[in-house]
């Protein structure tokens, strides 16, 4: 009965540690093998809502875009702030680094669209903080009211040696067509 109880002790164990495959080794699996990061820039949260319903789908590894002096929290003030800096056509400081950026295979940066644009300080994460994007998997996604196409098309630029995938953009912080999205791009 003892030598019973240690196989069936053992097996659930076994079943136990297959079900507990860390999700990031089957997602990789799912992603084909390729490392994925998500550099995200949100104010109001909404696109940190989708960024984080990607990292869902797709484990992730994840990078909040800041600037080193917040914005406002107040909206009106806040988006003169952001205007004055587009107008000035600026690169403010951001908060910290991504570690083994070389690692990722797929970088998707998000962003709301400020001012018919993306908020400078993705600009600054583009252009300005070293990261070679030459080879990589590259896609953009936005949080819109309005100027999808061309926030998007702002970015693409910035990464002229980056293998760029479809681009997605949504309303507020709608998460429909995000599945279908990944799907395209091979997520």
């Amino acid at each position: 009965m003892r030598k019973l109880f240690l196989l069936l002790t053992s097996m659930l164990m076994a079943l136990g540690l297959t079900a507990c495959t860390s999700k990031k080794e089957s997602t990789m699996q799912d992603n084909k093998g390729k490392k994925v990061l998500i550099a995200y820039f949100s104010w109001s949260g909404n696109t940190e809502k989708v960024a984080k319903y990607i990292a869902e789908k797709t484990n992730a590894d994840m990078f909040r875009i800041e600037r080193v002096t917040p914005y406002s929290k107040e909206y009106e003030p806040c988006t003169q702030e952001a205007l004055q800096e587009k107008n000035n056509n600026e690169r403010p400081a951001i908060k910290g680094k991504v570690k083994n950026f070389d690692d990722y295979d797929v970088i998707l940066v998000g962003v709301p669209c400020w001012w018919y644009t993306a908020p400078m300080p993705v600009f600054t994460f583009l252009e300005k903080e070293g990261y070679n994007f030459e080879g990589k998997q590259v896609a953009f996604f936005c949080t819109y009211y309005t100027a999808e196409y061309e926030t998007l098309n702002d970015m693409v630029k910035t990464t002229p040696k980056a293998k760029h995938l479809k681009n997605f953009g949504t309303k507020d912080d709608h998460t429909d067509g995000v599945d279908k999205w990944l799907k395209e791009i091979g997520l």
